[in-house]
């Protein structure tokens, strides 16, 4: 069975979990037995990337539109 790595699963929760910041995906990988969370979610793009998604999640979820 396939399961996504640490970083595909952190964009996945960002655009379509129930995470509203990044610190609640580092959380929510921790929780899936992800490896290596804070190493992976440490840089500074990561997280410009991560904030992203999540504001253009809940800017989506404001107007109706489901991600």
């Amino acid at each position: 069975m396939y399961r996504p790595t640490t970083i595909e699963r952190a964009y996945e929760l960002a655009q379509h979990g129930p995470c509203k910041s990044v610190d609640d995906v580092r959380t929510q990988l921790k929780r899936e037995r992800h490896e290596s969370v804070e190493g992976h979610l440490s840089g500074p793009m990561i997280g410009r990337q991560l904030r992203a998604l999540l504001v253009k999640k809940r800017a989506a979820q404001a107007v109706g539109v489901v991600m």
